[in-house]
């Protein structure tokens, strides 16, 4: 059995050594996902972890922390916009995966559907009313009904994939 990366601290266990060094190396597609807060103020977050669930009806799931300052808004909103990102939408990817405060500074979205955030110029947006929140740990499986939502131009996926966002084809991190 090859041997686990060395840059592990001595201290982690060697399962949760390969759960990060394996999953580093499996390329996501990279989707955002936005709500409001309780006082009307937009909140969200970028997320790998989005799946489809169900065509009929038409479900998907997407994973958290209940740590995340974007956790409480998903745990009292019904509803929530989910976020196709391309490669042209990398900079939003890496805004919403930073600082909280500084996530909806500017003009890269507008007030969409039940006055809900909607990013501008991605390639597709849904929206999604909750259905369940199932706690495992301390993380949350968040399962979507899709309602509606729009297309935009289409675009080159963006992936994550080592720590870095990348585009199928290249081998440089973008």
């Amino acid at each position: 059995m090859p041997a686990l990366p060395a840059s592990n601290p001595p201290t982690e266990p060697v399962d949760l050594a390969a759960f990060k060094h394996s999953f580093r190396r499996h390329a996501a597609g990279v989707a955002a996902i936005t709500t409001l807060a309780d006082d009307g103020t937009p909140v969200g977050f970028t997320a790998t972890s989005l799946a489809s669930l169900s065509a009929v009806p038409p479900l998907a799931t997407f994973n958290m922390a209940r740590s995340a300052s974007t956790w409480p808004a998903i745990a009292s909103n019904d509803r929530v916009i989910i976020h196709m990102l391309g490669v042209r939408n990398q900079a939003v990817a890496e805004l919403l995966a930073g600082p909280h405060a500084a996530r909806f500074v500017g003009d890269h979205w507008h007030p969409g559907p039940y006055g809900l955030p909607v990013l501008n110029d991605v390639t597709s947006w849904m929206v999604c009313r909750i259905v369940e929140r199932v706690s495992v740990h301390n993380n949350a499986v968040v399962v979507v009904h899709i309602e509606g939502g729009g297309m935009g131009d289409d675009d080159d996926a963006l992936l994550y994939h080592e720590r870095n966002y990348r585009t199928p084809g290249l081998i440089e991190p973008r």
